[in-house]
């Protein structure tokens, strides 16, 4: 009578162990495919290796792994047909057209810190055109890099410069409901634009709903850090997130950067908008890719 007993337990207990290891399956299954706590936006080539080079299928992959935006920098150079096709796909999903960037020449080119006419109506053209190109897209932000240093010119002077066309930008982009956010970058000296503080003053003084601060956490990790600090006293500012680790500048987890303590910051703090991933992937192929969903998913992880 022991020894059958001892059998019928055994028995019971393994039954339950097959049971707990398939729903503890099943639930890993479920998350992978689960959107993500915060919404983090892919860019073009991000899964190419798993989904082909279509950034349609791309994007319609992106979306079985719980992602639910995009970036697209390059978006006002691609086909209107194209442009189209985005926003179309996006709208069946349900997933978020994230930043693209207003066309002024390049990151350094045209600066608005010189005061040329010229410069400033390039610009106004680029707001004009990134208007019709959110309409295809359900845009809501745009980015803008005001240009390099005019080293002719007083800083207060350039300052001044700068102010004034992105006001003249901001009367564009209101009206349509689109935020032109202002990105402070680190990849070279020349550039005007560097300091979080100096956006959150240029926002400030622009005084617009359409001009916001774009933090992308990887420039500012590089020019000053204290990411969490400079992330609070500029808050009602910023309209945007970007993330790459630093340094290299690859996926969360590749670097110095504590990406899950700062992801859980933004999210207690209530922020519902795009968290684009503009970075690298660390490792080759479709290992890096995996690889990359990984990191999300250990950043991701802090409720």
């Amino acid at each position: 009578m022991q020894r059958r007993h001892f059998m019928q337990q055994s028995a019971l207990a393994g039954a339950a162990l097959i049971a707990g290891t398939a729903a503890t399956a099943q639930s890993k299954n479920k998350m992978a495919g689960a959107p993500f706590h915060l919404n983090y936006g892919i860019h073009d080539g991000m899964f190419k290796n798993s989904a082909g080079n279509d950034f349609i299928d791309q994007i319609k992959y992106a979306y079985s792994l719980g992602f639910r935006s995009i970036e697209d920098n390059g978006l006002t150079g691609r086909s209107v047909d194209m442009q189209q096709k985005i926003g179309d796909t996006l709208a069946k999903l349900g997933m978020k057209m994230g930043v693209f960037v207003v066309d002024k020449g390049g990151n350094g080119a045209n600066t608005l810190a010189a005061g040329k006419q010229e410069y400033i109506d390039i610009f106004l053209k680029g707001c004009r055109q990134a208007v019709e190109v959110a309409k295809r897209v359900n845009a809501t932000w745009v980015t803008v890099v005001p240009g390099d240093f005019d080293r002719h010119k007083s800083v207060d002077m350039q300052t001044a410069n700068v102010i004034e066309a992105l006001r003249k930008g901001a009367e564009i982009l209101e009206p349509a409901g689109l935020i032109m956010v202002l990105e402070s970058l680190s990849d070279t000296p020349d550039l005007f634009l560097r300091d979080i503080e100096q956006t959150y003053m240029i926002c400030k003084s622009v005084n617009s709903p359409s001009c916001k601060i774009l933090y992308d956490m990887y420039h500012i990790q590089r020019n000053r850090g204290d990411i969490i600090r400079q992330m609070d006293d500029c808050w009602e500012e910023i309209a945007y997130f970007q993330v790459g680790d630093n340094p290299g500048r690859k996926e969360p987890g590749t670097g110095e950067m504590n990406y899950k303590n700062i992801f859980k910051h933004i999210y207690d703090k209530g922020y519902k908008g795009v968290v684009g991933m503009e970075h690298g992937i660390s490792k080759p192929g479709k290992e890096g890719e995996a690889a990359l969903v990984k990191a999300y998913r250990d950043a991701d992880d802090f409720v």
